[in-house]
């Protein structure tokens, strides 16, 4: 795969390459190997697509995603994914540890990724990236030196950077994303990353931003449209969809692995948010 102008030598990193993408691994490990891109799977780390041409159709968290113009799509780790459909694609795709990005990037990459990130034709976004990930390319393809790694972190660092500042751009006068609520909002959807699977009530959350309950439940409403126990229990079932698809655990052992130490209680909830029982949820998708 290659961008217009000077042509990038293919390797043969992980299976994307061989449907055309060209594979940039940032880490200490080697990505994890051997399993089909077109089967569901998660991995343990990042993966940032650069599309520049053709089409990709994919399954990310049991949503259909279709990219088919110049964009970007950021699969985070333990997301469960697979590649439904390609046609001539082109572009890059990036697979980098979670220990190499800051806390704040994550959390605005959380935010800015919700959908893929379209380029557009006034935008210089999509030629910066281009030029950045271009080296990253040609440097992975040469015999490395004493430095080879640290640039490539310098330059992932320097395409999330760029992507970071893409996020937090503004009308002029517009403070709004600057407000104290939509902070409150960020730190607590950090929080609930990390701690959803022990901390079930909005009290917890509340506690820990030095809050009220009802200022975080009014303030997460807002700004997300739920309540902070809907998105607890939104978050919970999400990685209970991920089990429930990618392991072979009893819908007991799942309930536990996320928090819930009723069966029964999980079940209802699960039908609740999904209008299926896990057992159905599993049949229908693996099905």
């Amino acid at each position: 795969m290659h961008h217009s102008g000077q042509p990038i030598k293919q390797f043969d990193l992980t299976p994307l390459a061989k449907a055309g993408v060209f594979v940039i691994h940032i880490g200490n490990d080697e990505p994890e190997g051997g399993h089909d891109i077109f089967k569901p799977h998660r991995d343990r780390h990042y993966m940032l697509i650069i599309a520049l041409g053709g089409s990709l159709k994919m399954m990310l968290d049991f949503e259909e995603v279709l990219i088919n113009q110049p964009s970007m799509l950021l699969v985070f780790p333990e997301q469960v994914h697979h590649i439904v459909e390609l046609k001539d694609p082109q572009g890059w795709a990036i697979h980098f540890d979670p220990s190499l990005i800051q806390e704040e990037f994550q959390r605005v990459l959380q935010t800015g990724f919700a959908k893929p990130l379209l380029f557009t034709q006034t935008d210089t976004l999509q030629a910066q990236v281009i030029t950045i990930a271009s080296l990253m390319h040609q440097l992975q393809s040469e015999v490395p030196t004493t430095y080879t790694g640290r640039t490539m972190h310098e330059l992932l660092a320097a395409i999330l950077s760029l992507l970071a500042g893409k996020f937090s751009q503004m009308p002029v006068g517009n403070k709004s994303k600057e407000s104290r609520p939509s902070i409150i909002e960020r730190d607590f959807s950090q929080l609930l990353l990390r701690y959803y699977k022990t901390w079930k009530q909005p009290s917890q959350y509340a506690q820990a931003l030095s809050v009220s309950v009802s200022h975080l439940n009014d303030t997460v409403k807002d700004i997300s449209g739920y309540p902070v126990s809907v998105r607890i229990q939104q978050t919970s079932i999400l990685e209970a969809k991920r089990l429930l698809y990618f392991t072979n655990l009893s819908v007991k052992e799942i309930g536990y692995e996320v928090g819930y130490d009723n069966p029964v209680y999980f079940s209802k909830l699960f039908k609740k948010a999904t209008d299926l029982t896990p057992l159905e949820f599993r049949q229908q998708f693996r099905d």
